[in-house]
């Protein structure tokens, strides 16, 4: 059983960072838009704040998360829209506020948790390390949004692995997403961190292979930039179509970014 402390740490930095980027932004910059379309910097955090507190009610209240589940199941296509526009409503300092508290408290939860809890999610139940890992991806990935709509350059950290570990472990739903029967065999997938050693998963001699930088897989996996734009390659014609679907999120496929939009401005090795 793994100790979920090092995801839970690396969480609260990741936080910490994209904290940092908007805690001195101006009351108008909040409206600034995104990659995302329809989304300011303000849905963005206030999207993380909403996915936070519905992952609080799946640690400490896994009944009543079934409730949020049948408002996804009813409204799939715009329920996640939908809370964010509610949060983005609110003043600049009552929405940082309560992103604040939301993470945080959900931090002491999983740490409170017991070994071996499981949680209900929108997608697979989730570990305590599995919830964690989530949470440090989208928030990774929304915090890259937020440093795109504001031209600020992001030092890649090894805080990376966690979201290749889910995208890695993501390759089957996301072939279910698209009601596509996940391959038999094992890929092998080998990414380079930003510190130059190398992440590896899967069979050595896997026929299937993926390779390329941690960082682009990320950006892949997370669908903040579409794979032509990146240097991230396979090997076997199941490995090149699971990059053409690869997503790291619970719910249905995104839209992904339009191919020739390049790298977000905020990523760079």
């Amino acid at each position: 059983m793994s100790d979920p402390t090092p995801v839970l740490d690396d969480l609260y930095e990741e936080s910490e960072e994209l904290d940092r980027l908007v805690a001195d932004l101006p009351a108008e910059r909040w409206r600034r838009p995104t990659p995302a379309p329809g989304w300011s910097i303000a849905h963005q955090i206030a999207h993380l704040a909403w996915t936070d507190r519905s992952a609080l009610v799946a640690v400490t209240d896994p009944d009543g998360f079934g409730a949020l589940v049948e408002q996804a199941v009813a409204a799939p296509g715009t329920f996640v829209d939908r809370g964010a526009e509610e949060g983005a409503a609110h003043p600049p300092d009552v929405l940082l506020a309560d992103w604040r508290e939301g993470r945080a408290a959900l931090r002491k939860a999983l740490c409170a948790a017991p070994p071996g809890a499981r949680f209900p999610w929108y997608g697979p139940p989730m570990s305590t390390a599995s919830m964690a890992t989530g949470r440090l991806m989208e928030t990774w990935a929304h915090g890259q949004d937020v440093a795109d709509a504001l031209g600020v350059t992001r030092t890649p950290t090894l805080r990376l692995r966690h979201s290749v570990r889910i995208g890695v472990r993501a390759r089957d739903f996301a072939f279910l997403t698209h009601q596509l029967a996940p391959p038999a065999e094992e890929f092998r997938v080998e990414v380079t961190a930003p510190d130059g050693t190398l992440w590896a998963y899967g069979p050595e001699d896997a026929a299937q292979r993926v390779t390329g930088p941690a960082l682009d897989f990320c950006l892949l996996v997370t669908q903040r930039a579409h794979r032509a734009d990146l240097a991230v390659r396979a090997e076997g014609p199941e490995a090149d179509r699971w990059l053409d679907i690869a997503q790291a999120f619970a719910g249905p496929p995104g839209a992904g970014r339009a191919p020739g939009s390049g790298r977000p401005g905020g990523a760079r090795p």
